[in-house]
């Protein structure tokens, strides 16, 4: 089924090549950095981690996401979801892949990933996620292939396969929250240190990640002769508006436990975000940009009628996932280090080569997604006895 992604219209490949070459152009920076060091990015002693471990915490929420496909399907029997379910997963896949290619470029030195290999260490969070990620990689890979092999044949889905199923999904929960205990268990990050930080984390993952496979089927649907259903596409709409106002109301909990019972780091990190700290508001305006986007998206999703207008379930999914890369992949990291244990504020801000360096890493999973949804897309189109006239 390979070959399968090497085919398609002129649109198809012009998108493989602006990916190809913004991941070039990541690449590049990437070896400016890997010669001069850490130092061109905008992390210092005082934060230390920037773009790169943020987009990693989001990204590892939308592969998680992949369960509230997966276990309607598998476990309460929800044939609606059929359709989608190789998408979620192969999203997932690629989501994972850039995960763990932000972990790679946030090293600095490709080698140090190679202590995680030849020192494990059973104490260390990142070591147990880092492996939960690699073998949720594996799973979402194996499975889809499969599911994608058998849909294509025309025949069931191969016994040893459905235990793997069952399996991704506590591990899809595990992911995120063991991502999660990488900040928590930091006790100098006072706001990091709070007991719901996982359950915000798998929120937020459970309508981000809903909302840009809402996208992406619709831009499948537009550009193919695949329509992934209104069923499942509308119940994964509903699943994406509980859990954003569930996202939400965990977001007000901190405020609230932060103002009301007065605590002082707490306090000064959303203070910082919202409306500066001690003349410093570097965030301020992505704060206020994140209400604005999460209050649209609310407004649209509460709507019945707007739920079931592709074009205006598009633009909210969409309000939805950039209101919550504001949050989770952007602030929630660099609120965590203002201000510094010592009092002081460092204000942090990425640099182009970083921002090259993710936005490459970002075309290298939108490459990844866009070869595996061409191979799933011609296969449904040509299990369902279409004859496929163009796939863009």
């Amino acid at each position: 089924m390979l070959d399968r992604a090497l085919t398609g219209s002129s649109m198809y490949y012009k998108l493989l090549g602006v990916l190809l070459i913004l991941a070039a152009m990541g690449l590049a920076a990437f070896c400016i950095q890997y010669s001069r060091g850490l130092t061109v990015t905008g992390m210092s002693r005082d934060v230390s981690w920037g773009i790169y471990i943020a987009q990693f915490t989001f990204l590892v929420g939308i592969a998680a996401s992949a369960v509230v496909v997966v276990l309607p399907l598998y476990i309460h029997n929800m044939k609606e979801f059929g359709k989608i379910t190789v998408l979620a997963e192969f999203l997932a896949a690629a989501s994972v892949v850039m995960s763990l290619l932000f972990v790679f470029v946030d090293l600095g030195k490709p080698s140090r990933i190679l202590n995680i290999i030849l020192y494990p260490s059973a104490g260390s969070i990142l070591f147990w996620d880092v492996v939960a990620l690699s073998g949720y990689l594996l799973l979402n890979l194996v499975i889809g292939w499969n599911t994608l092999e058998a849909e294509r044949r025309g025949t069931a889905l191969p016994r040893w396969v459905t235990p793997l199923i069952y399996i991704s999904i506590p591990w899809a929960v595990s992911i995120h929250t063991v991502t999660a205990f990488i900040y928590a268990g930091l006790p100098a990050r006072q706001y990091w240190l709070s007991a719901i930080l996982a359950a915000r984390f798998l929120a937020s993952a459970f309508c981000s990640g809903p909302a840009l496979l809402i996208v992406l089927c619709w831009l499948v649907k537009k550009h193919s002769r695949f329509d992934p259903g209104k069923d499942a596409i509308g119940k994964l709409a509903i699943i994406m508006t509980y859990a954003m106002l569930t996202s939400l109301f965990f977001l007000g909990l901190e405020f609230f436990t932060a103002f009301y019972s007065g605590i002082p780091s707490h306090m000064e990190a959303l203070k910082y975000l919202f409306i500066g700290l001690n003349g410093h508001s570097g965030l301020v305006t992505l704060s206020w940009l994140f209400v604005a986007l999460a209050a649209a998206a609310v407004v649209l999703l509460l709507s019945p009628n707007t739920r079931k207008n592709e074009g205006m379930l598009a633009a909210a999914a969409g309000c939805v996932f950039a209101s919550m890369w504001i949050e989770k992949g952007v602030t929630l990291v660099v609120a965590g280090f203002i201000p510094n244990p010592l009092g002081k504020i460092f204000e942090y801000a990425p640099t182009f080569p970083e921002l090259t360096i993710a936005l490459g890493v970002w075309a290298v999973g939108f490459f990844i997604l866009a070869a595996l949804y061409r191979i799933a897309v011609s296969v449904k189109v040509e299990a369902a006895g279409q004859a496929v006239f163009r796939i863009d």
